[in-house]
């Protein structure tokens, strides 16, 4: 029998994701493509299947883990045809050779029994007296390196200084279970070693090793520790007269991408940040702390509204209200992509001058030739909608009005031009609005437009979206379909510039100059960026994108 360890798969670039939901317990028997655990990123969740059949006989994380990418989950028990080491086989994508060992000499009988054997160990973080993650911010060995008893393997950052990890023991490094950046908690498998041993043949098999933390540079000292004159940067009050007011030119900002998005998603200067981590590096806790300090003086301000300082925008708050005293009431919690979707929506809302426009595009001529392609599309396998229409569309005209696609820089200095053409379709699914993303529609033709558009939509419906399949969008198409109306407005998915609302198609009569015709009228709602977009372009674009649709011809020009 032998042990494989299951790593998280490719997350598409994602970043840490929370564990929501454990499908296995140890000793369940699991097939090939079981589901092992179910993961939730900002955007999706996703199922992590086995990649073996076997015997659950370790399970490595529990609810509300944070993971990342090569993260061990699960320890499974697989039939094969050679013994084990008395340590569990750690998979990896490169096997590593074993060093020679040189044979011993034993010079009494106990020691003739001793057998120099090579184990794998993994080793796992100790208590670090918090329940909080902390960060990963250096690793100092590499896959191959050998490394001494005491040797530092990586340093940790938490709220009030940094740590170094140090090796327990001698050997070589086979496995890297964290990368820069990740968070990490006490208990979790950190470094995979092979070491060389010498044991006797009936002696247990090693458990994973704790470690202690040893203190590196100190960051910040407890609170009993500081001098009175010197302030802690991640409790100081920041004054509302200067918050968000520049204080240092944005390059003395030292802060990681990661942060900065952070940061801008929440439309704060790093530059009023106090940074907490070596050499004064701005962590995501400290735009946390600072937000949180700015919010609590906004509260205690006189005349401030509990909403005003939990939105910090100053709009007056909507007060709760007992509803439970006109009847039967149920309180229902929400999924972390309807919280995540929320929060957008009303970022978007106020951050996002946004203006609609509408027109009706006349698709009568386009629905008569899709109609007349069915029976290709059937023997290609793919359904042919309206959808693949609009989408290579609305391809087209961002192709020919660039200025749609666009995104707002947020040093409002520049503006981000886009040569790539990736559209979001919006997907209405159990979990809430989801925006999957075809890419290169401008160098598709319909039937693959098609394709992509019904793949990605079943796998938004079933939860198997990656974050991958929702990120790089330019343009956004939201359809109601079937649904009914006549028009609305959608919100803008910032940081694109714009958002195509599509309604019902309906038979209209149609003045020719001579005689009313019936036509199929589509109405359209184009919402944009008014930072970004004038009237006039987006006007033009519209105008441009009912054209094509009322004669399709036009994509070949």
């Amino acid at each position: 029998m032998t042990v494989e360890i299951v790593k998280v798969p490719d997350l598409g670039g994602a970043g840490g994701v929370e564990v929501i939901e454990i499908a296995v317990a140890v000793g369940d028997e699991i097939a090939v493509e079981d589901t092992l655990l179910v993961l939730e990123s900002d955007k999706a969740t996703m199922d992590v299947p086995s990649p073996v059949a076997g015997v659950v006989r370790k399970i490595l994380v529990k609810l509300g883990d944070s993971v990342s990418q090569e993260f061990p989950i699960v320890e499974i028990e697989v039939a094969g045809t050679a013994e084990t080491a008395a340590e569990p086989v750690v998979a990896a994508p490169v096997a590593v050779p074993q060093p020679e060992q040189p044979a011993a000499k034993p010079s009494t009988a106990t020691e003739a029994k001793v057998a120099t054997t090579i184990a794998q160990k993994p080793v796992l973080l100790p208590d670090l007296g918090t329940d909080q993650a902390v960060d990963v911010i250096e690793l100092a060995v590499a896959i191959g390196d050998e490394v001494a008893e005491g040797d530092p393997l990586m340093t940790l950052e938490g709220d009030k200084a940094t740590m170094d990890v140090p090796s327990p023991f001698a050997g070589k490094v086979v496995a890297l279970s964290v990368a820069v950046g990740d968070k990490v908690k006490s208990g979790q498998q950190v470094v995979v070693l092979e070491v060389a041993s010498q044991a006797a043949a009936s002696a247990e098999p090693e458990r994973p090793v704790e470690l202690p933390l040893q203190p590196a540079m100190p960051v910040q000292a407890a609170a009993a520790q500081t001098p009175a004159n010197v302030s802690d940067p991640r409790t100081e009050t920041p004054s509302p007269t200067t918050l968000n007011q520049p204080e240092a030119p944005m390059g003395a900002v030292y802060a990681g991408p990661v942060v900065r998005q952070f940061a801008r998603e929440l439309g704060i200067d790093l530059r009023n940040v106090k940074g907490s981590g070596v050499k004064g590096r701005i962590q995501r806790e400290d735009v946390q702390a600072y937000v949180k300090q700015a919010l609590q003086q906004m509260e205690s301000a006189p005349g401030a509204t509990p909403v005003a300082a939990a939105v910090g925008s100053g709009i007056p708050a909507i007060p709760d209200q007992d509803f439970s005293q006109f009847g039967e009431v149920e309180e229902i919690p929400l999924s972390k992509i309807a919280r995540l979707t929320a929060t957008n929506m009303r970022r978007t809302w106020l951050n996002v001058p946004a203006v609609t426009q509408f027109d009706d595009a006349d698709i009568t001529d386009m629905e008569s030739f899709r109609k007349s392609m069915q029976a290709e599309a059937e023997k290609r396998g793919v359904k042919l909608t309206p959808v693949a229409f609009l989408m290579k569309a609305c391809a087209a005209m961002l192709k020919e009005n660039p200025v749609i696609n666009r995104s707002w820089h947020s040093s409002g200095d520049k503006v981000i031009q886009k040569h790539y053409v990736h559209i979001g379709m919006a997907v209405a699914t159990p979990s809430g609005l989801l925006v999957p993303v075809i890419r290169d529609v401008d160098k598709k033709g319909i039937f693959d437009i098609a394709r992509d558009i019904a793949e990605l939509a079943e796998k938004a419906r079933v939860g198997k979206l990656s974050p991958a399949e929702m990120q790089g969008g330019c343009f956004s198409i939201s359809s109601l379909g079937n649904i009914g109306g006549r028009g609305f407005t959608p919100i803008v998915n910032a940081p694109e510039a714009a958002i195509l609302g599509v309604s019902r198609a309906s038979i209209q009569p149609v003045w020719n100059g001579k005689e009313f015709l019936p036509r199929q009228l589509l109405p359209l709602s184009l919402s944009y960026d008014h930072k970004l977009v004038n009237g006039a372009d987006a006007g033009k674009f519209l105008t441009d994108l009912v054209a094509v649709l009322g004669d399709v011809r036009r994509l070949l020009l």
